[in-house]
């Protein structure tokens, strides 16, 4: 079998598993942040935290804790890096040092996991589990309740309450994420993904020597990795090392625990809206976006410039060999278009079109799904806009599902949408100003400005992937992309309840005959047109001058 036909025979199998899934999980989510009823697990974890899951909050006391759980999250999981000499399985690793501790407790707080760090020579079992995966699942239910509350903002009338962070944040890990990443582990760990607390096996050279190799419980980080949109490798070559990712149904999983939650999320929201062809025309919005990403890339992949892919027959430099170019560009695509940041090959090696492909799907503003709950609150924000707009077109206060969009609302929409723009595009800016930025660089040029753009496009919309060309280890990019991460998440995060609290004490208003029609492919045109002009009006200058140059030279 060709790999074209490999590649397109896997998109297919993903489509079908994904439109299988779509409605029981969809359904089965919103039940879950709709229902009065608690579990006895959740009831006791209430008790533990005196938390009284049947009191609401505010936008304001919800953004608050969701605030204070991250700067508590950011605190435990630094020190726990510092302190990891001292703790058990920690294989004789050192404490991590105070830069990389700080900007990974950020990055995997903010649901970025960035990683400066070689993970298999840095971390230790006891961190990887009680840290960085706890985070892993922590981060994705925030995002989730995020989105949730955000729906309630336009499902509520006359009232400021948006439900309880610490019900939905139980809800969405106990009953959503945990359940799925246990069972996509034991799926991964039958297919052979490694499931071990030793540190490492003895492996014979050739010449007769003896070398380890590293040895991780990697099939239940790799589950929720790829499940809560988080991304970070438990080895450095993240789901290209085959102990992660070793075949190509585990690299078909991968990318469908990537894009399951935030595809069934639109359905979700259309069951608490009541109106499920709501969900659906955000979600064609969402298709669309990636099918075109994906043709991008993967043709610029398959077509083969400069002598040695012309001699291959195509670009093959940094991919894997067992996956090829179209799994290659199904993955890339599926983690830069949602927040993921999972590899299974080498972007920076891609081709002036196919690296512009991944970065263009994150400064899009990763909606095409988007991550666990940030997708859909980002494409809500973008609709949003795209209402106002119209609005503005035709002379008439712009509504949406029932809401008018005033000042307040529209203000908290352009606040949520500028602010990874401003992060992404200052903190390139000031990283090429600087003197030692082209040492860091490992190619000068297009590439190597692409390189830098695409580091801070990945920090500000909490993606995590790398081009893999800059060496961002020293105090300057540790600092200023762990900034970036904490602007980009919480910035839209207060933006975006802050809209839902203004929506939510609104009364519905009633449909009219100029009222525009949500439900069908005008809006969803205009939608994905609001999208393309926002990211271009944007982002052309900067992208004219990293891989369009590198394209057409």
């Amino acid at each position: 079998m060709s790999d074209v036909m490999a590649g397109l025979l896997q998109a297919g199998l993903l489509l079908v598993a994904l439109a299988v899934v779509y409605r029981p999980l969809g359904d089965y989510m919103a039940r879950v942040f709709s229902t009065e009823k608690h579990t006895k697990a959740e009831r006791g974890l209430y008790r533990l935290f005196r938390v009284n899951p049947g009191s609401e909050q505010h936008w304001k006391t919800y953004a608050s804790a969701v605030i204070g759980l991250s700067f508590v999250s950011v605190v435990l999981l630094y020190l726990l890096q510092r302190l990891q000499a001292i703790l058990p399985w920690s294989l004789d690793k050192e404490p991590v040092s105070p830069a990389v501790a700080f900007n990974t407790a950020v990055s995997f707080v903010t649901n970025t996991n960035w990683q400066s760090y070689s993970p298999e020579a840095t971390m230790g079992h006891f961190v990887q589990m009680a840290g960085l995966t706890v985070q892993n699942f922590l981060s994705a239910a925030v995002g989730l309740s995020v989105a949730i509350a955000v729906v309630r903002g336009f499902v509520r009338s006359k009232t400021d309450r948006l439900g309880n962070f610490w019900v939905d944040l139980t809800r969405g890990t106990v009953r959503i994420l945990l359940p799925i990443a246990f069972v996509a582990a034991i799926v991964l760990i039958a297919l052979g993904v490694v499931q071990s607390l030793k540190s490492g096996v003895d492996v014979l050279n050739p010449d007769g020597s003896t070398s380890k190799i590293a040895l991780a419980p990697a099939a239940s980080q790799e589950a929720i990795k790829e499940l809560g949109t988080n991304g970070g490798g438990i080895f450095n070559a993240n789901s290209s090392h085959p102990f992660e990712n070793p075949n190509a149904w585990t690299n078909l999983i991968e990318i469908f625990l990537i894009l399951v939650i935030p595809v069934s999320l639109t359905r979700t929201f259309g069951k608490l809206v009541g109106n499920t062809r709501q969900g659906y025309v955000l979600l064609s919005v969402m298709a669309g976006l990636f099918t075109a990403m994906l043709t991008v890339t993967w043709l610029s992949e398959a077509h083969a410039s400069g002598p040695a892919s012309l001699a291959a027959g195509a670009n093959l430099e940094g991919k894997e060999q067992r996956f090829g170019i179209g799994l290659s560009s199904l993955f890339a695509n599926a983690t830069t278009g949602t927040s993921t940041g999972a590899v299974n090959s080498m972007h920076d090696s891609y081709s002036g079109l196919g690296g512009g492909g991944t970065l263009l799907n994150m400064l899009l503003g990763e909606i095409s799904p988007g991550g666990v709950g940030t997708g859909l609150y980002g494409i809500l924000v973008m609709a949003v806009i795209a209402m106002f707009l119209a609005g503005l077109m035709v002379g008439r206060t712009p509504e949406y599902l029932g809401k008018k969009l005033g000042k307040r609302e529209v203000t908290c929409a352009a606040v949520s949408m500028l602010a990874m723009p401003t992060v992404v595009l200052l903190g390139s800016g000031i990283a090429l100003m600087l003197a030692d930025t082209p040492a860091a660089m490992t190619n000068s040029g297009a590439h190597g400005l692409s390189e830098v753009l695409y580091a801070y496009a990945s920090a500000g919309n909490n993606n995590g992937s790398a081009f893999g060309g800059l060496t961002a280890t020293n105090d300057w990019f540790q600092a200023s992309l762990s900034v970036a991460m904490l602007l980009g998440r919480f910035i839209p995060i207060l933006a975006v309840l802050c809209l839902a609290g203004s929506l939510a004490s609104q009364r519905k208003v009633p449909e009219t005959a100029g009222t525009l029609p949500t439900t069908g492919p005008l809006f969803g045109t205009m939608l994905a047109g609001t999208i393309v002009l926002v990211a271009a009006l944007t982002f052309i200058p900067a992208l004219a001058l990293g891989p369009i140059a590198e394209a057409l030279a």
